[in-house]
């Protein structure tokens, strides 16, 4: 597929360092049509402080590129970064629409009760457009295409941009292979099964990861954070889900490794967030925000 210029997006990449996390501006190099991937908002939980620095180097590009944003799409419900996309929809793109998978709503039904946040309906229409899978809808001159790809969350979505492939958590690098299943709504079964679907894409399609954190340095063996592969390398490669490796083997793998996995540092401010498309808490009468921590229930 990358062969066919017309095919073939512009994907500008940016690494949010404290999170791993990869977040993308992607556009059609014919009509400046743009869309985002992913955008985090910078949150230190020792002070309880947020700032929009990373955010604000993807408006730049974006300025540097006269680029036209329509959409502000998220993979899924993050638990390990708080989302930029109501900052970015609020402060400089406000054309642009907040899209998430349909499967949203299971996800705020089991934790908005948890949060006990008030006045939240886990009904998705905190978000612009809630996706099914299969939907597809113009970029300029690309065509997107929605895949759902749940287990390790049920709300997972790919996002499949002429010949980019955005696959969310569902995996990452080869080296580092698959997301944990063991949130609510998670399934590994479920993932193993939504990975061949995204294995069944033509070889050459170009993968760009949510995360990557790079590799220890100090064996000889390390490497900086990378952001893209393609789906012959996944299947070849992948330490965790390479052709060869049956769904019950994965499962097995994916279950033990789980097991061992600590909760994520952010995971409670951060869902909290997520859930309400990036929207911070409503402040008091004194203009002061809060998350909730909810105790004892982890």
């Amino acid at each position: 597929m990358s062969g066919d210029a017309t095919n073939h997006p512009h994907v500008q990449p940016f690494h949010h360092a404290d999170t791993g996390t990869w977040s993308y501006v992607v556009h059609d190099p014919g009509s400046r049509a743009a869309l985002v991937i992913d955008p985090v908002l910078d949150f230190d939980a020792k002070s309880g402080r947020t700032a929009t620095t990373f955010a604000q180097a993807l408006v730049e590009h974006v300025v540097a590129q006269d680029l036209d944003v329509q959409w502000l799409l998220e993979t899924h419900a993050h638990a390990d970064h708080l989302s930029a996309a109501d900052w970015l929809k609020s402060t400089h793109f406000p054309q642009a629409r907040i899209g998430i998978g349909e499967g949203i709503r299971a996800v705020q039904a089991t934790f908005g009760p948890l949060f006990d946040l008030p006045g939240f309906a886990a009904d998705g229409a905190q978000f612009d457009r809630l996706f099914a899978d299969g939907e597809r809808f113009a970029l300029g001159g690309l065509e997107v295409q929605v895949i759902a790809v749940p287990g390790h969350t049920s709300d997972s979505n790919a996002y499949l941009v002429g010949d980019a492939l955005f696959p969310g958590d569902s995996m990452f690098l080869p080296d580092s292979g698959t997301a944990r299943c063991d949130f609510p709504g998670g399934d590994a079964t479920t993932l193993y099964r939504s990975i061949q679907r995204l294995f069944a894409l033509p070889g050459d399609t170009r993968v760009f990861v949510c995360h990557d954190y790079g590799k220890p340095v100090d064996d000889g063996h390390g490497r900086e954070p990378r952001c893209e592969t393609t789906i012959d390398a996944q299947r070849r490669d992948n330490i965790h889900v390479r052709d060869g490796i049956d769904e019950a083997a994965f499962v097995e793998m994916r279950t033990r490794r789980d097991a061992a996995l600590a909760i994520p540092a952010l995971l409670l401010p951060a869902i909290q967030v997520n859930i309400r498309a990036g929207a911070l808490p409503p402040p008091d009468a004194r203009g002061v925000r809060h998350v909730r921590i909810p105790l004892d229930r982890f």
